[in-house]
């Protein structure tokens, strides 16, 4: 943030001298008048500081902002707006308490747009990173109608369910994912560790050339791994950085969204969840009064899935194309018949911000009651490997045991 030195007199008169750190000049001078306090003269100074340590850490200090940031920033300004505390002075308060340093950052950015005369959709709209595509356009809306407090806590409400939703499925997860990475685990250790020490005992007991096949087998996985660990490694590194420099592409995204949503057990939950913030998103864009095309446009791109990203701009598409919102619904093949019924019923009753409301409840149902049968279904699944596992190394080392036994008799 810049540093800026300043003159100024309190309300008694008296100088005052300084310097305080603001996004800009005229951001110090409103503050200062907020305080009662007339500027006389405000200087920046020139930083130049080295791309040392404290730079470093000032760049760590940058976090992303997430769903909890957006929540609290929207019910701040729901409060603030429905006070009636002006716009400016309300961002420039939120500036100084923000939590997140990028979020206040940006905020102090829009305050700076505010005064020079740009409308608030578009101050916000300049910092895609920290403010989704929805809430610009619905900010607009905010704008146009004069109902901007309205906008605030409806995305609040957006936001808090799209969070619960994602929190749900990483809850579900978590446990087969720790059960994949210790199952991972002991096969590193018992391969680099256990299984040398056996090999040892067979070879000193003469048995090398009886060993059965299940033993050969895990002894040449073991020496492999002994000898080429820092192969595997390297590849292993590699393997993480090509996957994540192609989820930056736009191919590797599609890919990977559409993958996702084909894993089995998983991938029909994380498409319902999807739907589930389409619909969402769609009723409020469409209760708001955006129309509808540009609704679908706006809630296609805050998905967060561009494979289903891509089927709803096919829905969007066909609209302008002259179809009904079922018939181009129905071509994506990601809604079920129950739903297209009730989009159905919605546009022949001109009642379809109803229906989005009762197809997101009824995604939500099918969504929590999946997550609560999950773990249940992935339990079976975790035990038959973690058998297979164990029944592998049994025979590997036992079987030559009883061999080396029964030459001893």
């Amino acid at each position: 943030m810049p540093l800026f030195q300043y003159k100024a007199r309190d309300v008694e008169g008296n100088l005052l001298e300084g310097q305080a750190e603001a996004f800009s000049a005229e951001a110090l001078a409103g503050q200062f008048q907020a305080s009662n306090t007339i500027p006389i003269s405000i200087t920046a100074i020139d930083q130049k500081e080295p791309l040392g340590l404290n730079h470093y850490l000032r760049l760590r200090r940058k976090k992303k902002v997430g769903l909890d940031d957006l929540i609290l920033f929207c019910r701040q300004m729901y409060t603030l707006s429905s006070s009636g505390v002006p716009l400016v002075r309300a961002l420039r308060g939120l500036v100084e308490t923000s939590r997140n340093p990028t979020l206040g950052e940006a905020l102090g950015k829009v305050v700076e747009d505010l005064e020079s005369g740009m409308e608030l959709s578009g101050a916000f709209s300049r910092h895609p990173g920290v403010f989704p595509a929805l809430l610009c356009r619905m900010i607009q809306v905010g704008e146009v109608t004069g109902k901007l407090d309205e906008v605030f806590i409806q995305l609040a409400v957006y936001f808090e369910r799209e969070k619960d939703t994602i929190n749900k499925i990483k809850s579900a997860l978590r446990y087969p994912s720790f059960v994949l990475v210790a199952i991972a685990v002991a096969i590193v250790f018992i391969s680099l560790f256990v299984i040398p020490a056996f090999e040892k005992v067979f070879a000193g007991a003469g048995a090398g050339a009886e060993l059965p096949l299940p033993t050969r087998i895990l002894m040449g996985i073991s020496s492999f791994m002994q000898n080429y660990w820092y192969v595997l490694f390297g590849l292993f590194i590699v393997l993480i950085i090509a996957v994540k420099q192609g989820l930056k592409t736009e191919k590797g995204r599609y890919a990977w969204d559409h993958y996702k949503l084909k894993i089995p057990l998983v991938g029909d939950i994380v498409l319902r969840s999807t739907l589930v913030r389409f619909s969402r998103g769609f009723n409020m864009s469409y209760t708001a009064g955006i129309p509808l095309s540009q609704a679908l446009g706006f809630t296609a791109r805050a998905v967060s899935n561009t494979y289903v990203g891509g089927k709803i701009e096919t829905i969007r598409n066909g609209i302008e194309r002259g179809d009904t919102l079922t018939r181009s619904a129905t071509q994506t093949g990601i809604f079920t018949p129950l739903v297209l019924q009730m989009l159905a019923v919605g546009e022949e009753s001109g009642s379809v911000d109803v229906m989005l409301e009762d197809v997101a409840e009824f995604y939500e149902r099918e969504v929590d009651y999946d997550l609560k049968n999950l773990s249940s279904a992935i339990e079976p699944i975790m035990i038959v490997i973690i058998g297979v596992m164990v029944l592998v190394l049994a025979l590997g080392v036992f079987l030559p045991m009883w061999n080396l036994a029964s030459i001893a008799r």
